[in-house]
């Protein structure tokens, strides 16, 4: 079986179920150890090799990164909207652990540049501020939604 079959494999049967990619970014960065930095997918590996495996799951992580790391605010904005309404979090707990605890960090992969890396980053920081002034203003969600770019 190929690195190729594996991707198929999983583009068409977990990633498909994630409501969007900044929850599928956050999924494939849970599978990845963070002591040695491989991935791993119990289902993959038993139908591939967990190497197969392992480099399926980083190919995507490295795949959905980059297109979040060069996405709009105003898209990346809709992505964070869509993982938060999924239930993840109440906006709110969100909000402040997001802010305070930096996850986002972890989520991206260790072959990303520094660049991308810190693009990716700031965006999300834009990203929880526009949330924040949302929630903290409620009834001005059409002020809220001038601070897009």
């Amino acid at each position: 079986m190929t690195l190729e079959a594996a991707i198929a494999d999983l583009k068409r049967r977990t990633l498909p179920r994630l409501p969007c990619d900044i929850a599928r970014l956050i999924y494939l960065a849970a599978t990845r150890d963070y002591n040695t930095g491989r991935y791993y997918h119990d289902g993959l590996a038993r139908i591939f090799s967990e190497e197969i495996a392992s480099r399926a799951l980083q190919e995507c992580h490295n795949e959905i990164f980059q297109d979040l790391a060069r996405a709009s605010i105003q898209e990346l904005l809709r992505e964070v909207e869509l993982y938060v309404s999924s239930g993840c979090a109440e906006t709110d707990q969100f909000i402040e652990f997001w802010e305070g605890i930096e996850p986002y960090r972890v989520a991206v992969p260790m072959t990303s540049d520094s660049v991308s890396a810190q693009l990716f980053n700031s965006n999300v920081k834009i990203v929880l501020a526009i949330l924040r002034h949302r929630a903290n203003n409620p009834r001005n969600g059409s002020q809220a939604a001038s601070l897009r770019p």
